[in-house]
């Protein structure tokens, strides 16, 4: 099994900055891309962004410029330093990863972590 789990949510003030850490464990053999969803209340979900395995990153146009996703391979972590927050961005951002276990390595299977919330509130 694979699990997700996500850090560094808060309250924060309109302009301030947070960091989300997402760490995947359990049976991984690789782990393709890994984005960043978030929801608001009453929204749909929305991809905020995506890191391919080799670095190349994705980002939702109004995030763009304001947010940076990067990753650690080796620690199977995907972070997302968020700046110049806008009470737009409050939220619950959830992490997801395509896996490869090493009973299916041919394929990878999407996993997701329960959630972090984010307010940007005065």
């Amino acid at each position: 099994q694979v699990q997700l789990v996500e850090s560094g949510g808060g309250l924060v003030q309109p302009g301030e900055s947070l960091r989300l850490s997402c760490t995947a464990s359990g049976s991984i053999l690789d782990i393709d891309t890994m984005a960043w969803y978030r929801q608001a209340p009453g929204m749909q979900r929305e991809l905020v962004a995506s890191i391919t395995s080799d670095g190349r990153p994705y980002y939702l146009d109004s995030v763009s410029g304001r947010f940076t996703i990067s990753r650690d391979n080796a620690k199977k972590t995907v972070y997302l330093q968020m700046n110049s927050l806008k009470r737009e961005d409050t939220a619950v951002y959830a992490c997801s990863a395509d896996v490869r276990e090493p009973s299916s390595y041919w394929i990878s299977n999407t996993y997701w972590g329960r959630g972090t919330q984010v307010t940007v509130s005065s």
